[in-house]
């Protein structure tokens, strides 16, 4: 029965299901396991990152608006010489040079206000919300591809399971009928009316007879154990609709309109694309300079006295308040232009491999449309075959069974032999599993032509 089961496509998710005496019906399982498939959440939430990333990239229009304050209490030695700063890391401490050190300490304190506006930057902070704006859609659509491949997977899995269960009822029903052939021979044989050979030959057809059934029953398992992992539920008897046992599909002569751009998955590879050419643009606003608007507004208290120096030098106060009270003021305007000359070079380069990597992305893009293209061929060869079958297997149904009745009746008159009766069992038990799986092969290859139309309505509307 293995090349029966390679009819089927492999199934792949999950859904949740209540209860195993309720009809789970294809829609329900297609809209609880797009609710409930895990890389669907986690794409969602990508979606939603990328969308705030686009308010933190308008941000940067902003001006940048530092304030800061502070109070400190120690001494102000002062002495010519020069001084560089590493990292910020040297005292700020001013005053008047003394022949020798002292310890005379005072509060004081230093209150700041910086403003830094890039005000023009050839378009740089605009094209970073554009490549913002780009990762948005390429996340959206992202989305909308893995909740068009999950609703083919899970439907896939759900008419896997229904093949599964079919073949099942096939091979019980040929158990049943292996085991009132075996019962029929061995009360002739016991009488003397067939030899002995027959009865033996009856038993290994009802043993083949239950291995097959066995494997079924084993199927049936692998695949309600993967429609149950791709619906988020513990292994359960799921009651499938019957509505695609016994109807076939109206829409079967239809051609469907082919728009590969409309496609979900080439959608979201074309972002991709759309993607890595922001980033070019983005990269390439890096060769120009910045032109920034500048100011600073500062007080400044002390407990040293402007009198303060070596010929007065107890001229500071230790009292707190008079330290930290502000007493000189100062502003600052202006405006700047910085340029990294060097810059232009590193930017040549990063948007040459920005560039190489949007067309690897295209070639991508080409690999899936061509993939896409041949799943249209290989979807209409199925339809084609799958009817073909569909039309024959009443036919072949009819043929095996009046044959396998017409065998039966001319052994139990002494006629024929074990070996025919055998033969047109074994005919009977093909023609009912193929009987059983005709139908939903007819369903399997519309949902491969709506998978590669990239419109999952075409399936859809049809239950």
């Amino acid at each position: 029965m293995h090349k029966y089961y390679c009819l089927l496509i492999l199934p792949l998710f999950a859904l949740r299901f209540q209860g195993s005496c309720q009809v789970l019906t294809l829609k329900n399982a297609i809209d609880t396991g797009v609710k409930n498939y895990g890389i669907i959440k986690a794409k969602a939430d990508y979606l939603r990152a990328s969308e705030a990333s686009v308010k933190e990239a308008a941000s940067e229009y902003l001006p940048n608006l530092s304030v800061a304050t502070q109070q400190a209490y120690g001494t102000i030695n002062g002495q010519f010489g020069p001084v560089f700063p590493i990292g910020g890391l040297n005292a700020a401490s001013s005053g008047p040079p003394f022949a020798s050190q002292n310890w005379h300490a005072a509060f004081g304190g230093l209150y700041l206000a910086n403003v830094n506006w890039d005000f023009f930057t050839f378009g740089r902070v605009q094209q970073r919300v554009n490549l913002a704006r780009a990762q948005v859609l390429r996340e959206s659509e992202d989305l909308e591809q893995e909740k068009f491949q999950h609703q083919v997977r899970v439907a896939a899995a759900y008419l896997n399971l229904q093949a599964a269960q079919r073949l099942r009822l096939s091979q019980q029903r040929n158990v049943e009928r292996a085991t009132a052939l075996r019962t029929s021979v061995v009360v002739r044989t016991q009488n003397g009316l067939n030899p002995g050979v027959d009865s033996s030959l009856a038993n290994a057809e009802l043993g083949n007879a239950k291995i097959a059934f066995n494997n079924a029953i084993n199927f049936e398992n692998e695949q309600a154990s993967q429609l149950a992992e791709l619906i988020g539920i513990n292994n359960q008897d799921f009651v499938l609709d019957t509505f695609f046992v016994y109807n076939i599909p109206a829409a079967l002569s239809d051609s469907f309109p082919s728009k590969p751009a409309e496609h979900p998955l080439l959608k979201f590879y074309q972002s991709r694309i759309n993607v890595s050419r922001q980033q070019e643009k983005y990269f390439n606003r890096f060769k120009y300079p910045v032109f920034s608007l500048l100011g600073v507004a500062q007080s400044r208290g002390t407990g040293f006295s402007q009198a303060y120096s070596e010929q007065s030098p107890d001229a500071y106060s230790h009292d707190y308040w008079s330290g930290i009270k502000p007493t000189r003021s100062n502003y600052l305007l202006g405006i700047g232009i910085s340029w990294n000359v060097t810059s232009l070079k590193r930017v040549q380069h990063q948007v040459a491999s920005q560039q190489w990597t949007s067309r690897g992305l295209q070639n991508e893009y080409e690999r899936i449309s061509q993939q896409i293209k041949s799943q249209h061929i290989l979807a209409d060869q199925k339809m084609k075959t799958a009817i073909a079958n569909y039309n024959e297997a009443p036919l072949q149904m009819k043929a095996a069974s009046d044959a396998y009745l017409q065998k039966s009746v001319l052994y139990k008159n002494g006629l024929t032999d074990i070996v025919d009766v055998t033969q047109a069992l074994f005919s009977l038990n093909r023609a009912e599993t193929n009987r059983d799986i005709s139908v939903n092969n007819v369903w399997q290859a519309l949902l491969l032509k709506a998978a590669a139309a990239g419109d999952f309505g075409l399936f859809e509307n049809e239950f």
